[in-house]
């Protein structure tokens, strides 16, 4: 309906128009409001426009990404607003073949308990893992920072199968399976787990393997007579140094609040 309506009103205007009177179509001047200018005259050219500025060029568009940051190095002293026995109370994780799965404490690993870690041979620990780029200390044992290379995370999930093995002098250098583990010994036990190192070195070979310096994430401390190791922000060591639990033997602890006299290196590219 509406559009028919909107038709004859357009036909009925069509028909006005064929029979206007010929003075509305007639181009001769009119009489009315005084002279005319004469048909066919041309008024005068009005003034060409100001050309309008030209924008400005917008900033160039980068073609490729900026280069990631460097994350900082993973510290090796305790630092002044951190305190020895912080305990860690953020989410945990366990990495398992198919994904990342909640931890449910006291179902899926033993805690360390008077010196010693339930199971004989701790083959069936989790690997533990919690978020950002520090590692942390779960039940005695390490969770390995989610941003941190496998290599790395290995290291710490390997670690933690001698936790709480007694300290024995040259423990773990005729061979890495060993009822207790020496300073060297651990060190040694926990860059194989990264597969980063094929046989046991002592505290004085470790002067002079990797890099010298502090790493992005492992360093290892060292000097003829003692070495241990910081992985992610803890520190794998057999003294109890500045440990408030004072126990002995291979364990995760807080870092020191220095680490003077030491020979400072570093796994090749971690």
């Amino acid at each position: 309906m509406r559009l028919r309506y909107v038709g004859s009103v357009g036909s009925a205007l069509l028909a006005m128009a064929a029979f206007a009177p010929a003075a509305l179509a007639d181009s001769s001047p009119s009489d009315a409001g005084g002279a005319t200018a004469p048909v066919g005259a041309t008024g005068p050219t009005g003034a060409t426009g100001a050309t309008g500025s030209t924008g400005s060029t917008g900033a160039p568009v980068a073609l490729t990404p900026p280069a990631p940051s460097v994350p900082p190095k993973s510290p090796i002293v305790l630092g002044k607003h951190q305190s020895p026995d912080f305990v860690y109370r953020g989410p945990v994780f366990v990495q398992t073949a198919g994904g990342i799965a909640p931890y449910v404490p006291n179902t899926q690993v033993a805690s360390v308990s008077g010196g010693t870690v339930a199971g004989v041979a701790n083959k069936g620990l989790p690997h533990l893992v919690v978020p950002g780029d520090r590692a942390e200390i779960i039940n005695g044992l390490a969770a390995a920072p989610e941003a941190a290379p496998l290599t790395v995370k290995r290291m710490i999930w390997a670690a933690n199968k001698i936790i709480g093995r007694p300290y024995v002098f040259g423990g773990g250098h005729r061979s890495f399976i060993s009822n207790g583990y020496d300073c060297s010994g651990t060190v040694s036990f926990a860059l194989h787990g990264g597969r980063m190192l094929k046989s046991p070195l002592d505290s004085s070979q470790f002067m002079a393997w990797g890099g010298s310096g502090q790493g992005q994430w492992v360093t290892i401390l060292t000097d003829p007579a003692h070495a241990y190791l910081d992985i992610a922000g803890l520190r794998l060591d057999t003294s109890a140094a500045d440990d408030p639990t004072d126990q002995q033997g291979p364990r995760w602890r807080p870092l020191r609040p220095g680490n003077g006299g030491y020979t400072i290196r570093h796994p090749f590219g971690l």
